[in-house]
């Protein structure tokens, strides 16, 4: 649930302070704030403030539950042009076949055995993004680094898949610069994979993913404020 003192207008300010750090962080990094895609996290958000957002320009929004997502949807099935949907949660594999009729690009695939059932259950393509577990947290799930280029060859095998690239959770830390080297090297694995696509940095340390690479970033809080 939003903190009541979210509203449209401040949600458009939050958003005018966001696009001004990515283009600062941008700037420092020689990259052209084109490059970054905002995704809009609406976990716990109400569909009154996506559609906020959405007047102010975001297209691409990220859900973590795929029930949560189902309900919001059907309150927005007007926006007009239809909104990219990102699933950027832990995904089940019983709730794949519901995550594919909602979500068009999957941030969150985590193993060989969800991504066969993802390719098992498709119609067409979807374009997927590997998680890795970059600092090996035992709390978080997601393919360890000196497992990501094994999983990814078998992975890009499979059928209805289009490996885009790489997503990470940072490690929770004091200063965002304490995981730069976590970005860093997500950066390097996605440039030996030779893939484009990062999603990386959430509404604490997003300037530094973008100065460290980052073409997503996933942010809530600092769009929507604290949730109750």
């Amino acid at each position: 649930m939003l903190s009541q003192i979210t509203t449209p207008n401040s949600i458009n300010a939050n958003l005018e302070g966001v696009h001004l750090r990515i283009a600062q962080a941008c700037q420092r990094a020689g990259r052209s704030p084109e490059e970054v895609t905002i995704v809009a996290v609406t976990k716990g958000v109400s569909p009154t403030a996506i559609q906020a957002a959405f007047r102010a320009g975001i297209r691409h929004f990220g859900e973590s539950r795929v029930q949560e997502a189902q309900a919001k949807r059907e309150q927005l099935l007007g926006l007009e042009p239809r909104p990219v949907w990102h699933f950027v949660g832990h995904l089940q594999t019983n709730k794949v076949g519901a995550a594919l009729r909602l979500f068009d690009i999957i941030h969150s695939v985590d193993s060989l055995r969800l991504a066969e059932t993802i390719s098992q259950r498709v119609q067409g393509k979807i374009p997927i993004l590997l998680e890795v577990n970059i600092a090996g947290e035992a709390t978080k799930g997601g393919l360890l680094p000196n497992q990501l280029e094994a999983a990814f060859q078998e992975i890009r095998r499979l059928p209805g898949l289009e490996v885009k690239g790489l997503m990470t959770v940072a490690p929770q830390a004091a200063s965002p610069e304490e995981v730069r080297s976590s970005f860093r090297e997500m950066r390097r694995l996605a440039e030996a994979l030779r893939l484009a696509e990062l999603s990386m940095g959430m509404s604490d340390d997003f300037e530094v993913a973008v100065e460290e690479g980052a073409t997503m970033v996933r942010l809530g809080r600092v769009i929507f404020g604290q949730r109750q």
